[in-house]
């Protein structure tokens, strides 16, 4: 696990006195700005977060230490993280992205099938990519209860009960 979680990045720069426009990644979008400072994923910037108004696809922010529109469009594509302690607890069944990943995969007959590589979302529900060992490329298996009936953060793996012909070793044995 790490000790910090991406919550938002900033998409550029939002009118000429140093704000910016910012992407939420929290599940309720308005909160990304209440967990502390926010750093850059290196850590060698910090920045408290005052929301000043809802704009398409985010917010307009300000943020301490920038007061110029040259300084906010140095800052486009800078990804905002918050220290793990200061996110919510989730429910058992749920998951932050970043404690998935690295997460050994196995499936139900205890057979090592990779690593988790990413985790995307493209909509409609969450897609592990799965990294086979010895294989070049990756396998994205659906997140469901279904397919990955038990993930163990603890032990560090997942099980995965996948459809026959999700990895491509199922058609050849």
């Amino acid at each position: 696990m790490t000790a910090r979680i991406c919550v938002g990045a900033i998409t550029g720069a939002f009118g000429v006195r140093g704000e910016v426009r910012v992407k939420s990644f929290t599940a309720e979008p308005e909160a990304v700005g209440d967990y502390g400072p926010l750093s850059t994923e290196d850590g060698s910037q910090s920045f408290t977060l005052t929301i000043t108004r809802p704009v398409k696809n985010g917010f307009a922010v300000r943020l301490s230490g920038v007061g110029t529109k040259e300084q906010a469009d140095a800052l486009k594509g800078t990804r905002l993280y918050a220290p793990r302690d200061a996110l919510p607890a989730l429910p058992d069944d749920e998951f932050y992205h970043t404690d998935l990943i690295g997460l050994a995969v196995v499936d139900t007959g205890g057979r090592d099938r990779g690593q988790v590589h990413a985790v995307h979302n493209h909509g409609a529900s969450d897609l592990l990519e799965v990294r086979e060992k010895g294989a070049k490329g990756t396998v994205l298996v659906p997140f469901t209860q279904e397919i990955v009936p038990t993930v163990d953060i603890i032990a560090g793996r997942i099980v995965v009960d996948p459809p026959e012909g999700l990895f491509e070793e199922d058609g050849e044995e």
